[in-house]
Order: structure tokens, then C-alpha cells, then sequence
């Protein structure tokens, strides 16, 4: 599935927010790029890294959920060639900062949205317009 004629104008709305200056959206096996923002590049050992961070869960290691720790929560995790410190990691959402920019990566039910947000931005502004979207798709089915 292509999403760059059919999602491009979600993934427009969201960076003419002014709180995201660079996204895309990927296949929730993070195979496939279903739309981009011109030269936001991830490439796929990064998308790949995202989508284990997804898997890595207290049942996938058999360990006690009390003190698991994903391996994205101590290391960090790369986009578009940086790497960032992870400072939230669900079965949902991963946030990463790197200085005062940051990225915000939302998985719904078909696709992995991950978003940049550059230094100017609040954090927060930044994940709720991409939180917003995630629920936005997962309410249409994706």
C-alpha cells in the first residue's frame, strides 16, 4: 500500500501545525513507507530498531514486569542518523530528545507514525498533535 497520494494531506495537516517539522509513516512491520515529508529520511535499521522497541515487552523475555527494562529505555534509539535519548517507551508511544529537539513515534493499529520536532517546539505540543493523529487513524480503521 502506497500512502503518499492518500495519507500525504494527514501527514501535511500534521507538520502545517507547526509543531512537527518532518515526518513519515510506515507499515506497522516498518517494511514499508507509506508517506514522507521531502528529505525526512529513516532509514531501515532505524524503522527496524522502532519496531523491536514495540516487541520488547515483559512477556516476550519472560521476566517480571515490575523490573523490565526495554533495551530502547537504556540505550536510546536512531532517526534520520542522530541518536536520541528515549524518555518514554509504551506499547504505543516512544519519545526520544536529543538537546532540545526531539522525535515523537506513535504505532496504531496499521502504521507507525514518526514525527520530528525541532528545538523551537514544546515537547508537548509536539507529541499531542501526533498523539492526535494516532487516534485520529486508529478511529478510521488504520
Amino acid at each position: 500500500m502506497s500512502w503518499q497520494g492518500e495519507a500525504f494531506p494527514d501527514l501535511i495537516l500534521l507538520v502545517s501545525t507547526g509543531n512537527i517539522d518532518k515526518a513519515a509513516i510506515f507499515n506497522a512491520e516498518g517494511t514499508s513507507v507509506w508517506a514522507s515529508s521531502p528529505g525526512f529520511q529513516v532509514a531501515p535499521a532505524e524503522i527496524k530498531e522502532v519496531v523491536a522497541s514495540y516487541k520488547d515487552t515483559p512477556e516476550a523475555k519472560t521476566v517480571d514486569a515490575r523490573t523490565h527494562v526495554k533495551k530502547v529505555e537504556s540505550e536510546g534509539f536512531h532517526i534520520g542518523a542522530s541518536r536520541y535519548v528515549t524518555i518514554k517507551a509504551d506499547e504505543r508511544s516512544l519519545y526520544g530528545k536529543k538537546g532540545k529537539e526531539g522525535v515523537v513515534i506513535v504505532k496504531t493499529t496499521q502504521a507507525i507514525l514518526v514525527a520530528h520536532y525541532p528545538e523551537t517546539v514544546q515537547p508537548g505540543s509536539a507529541a499531542n498533535t501526533v498523539e492526535q493523529l494516532g487516534d485520529y487513524l486508529i478511529s478510521v480503521g488504520y
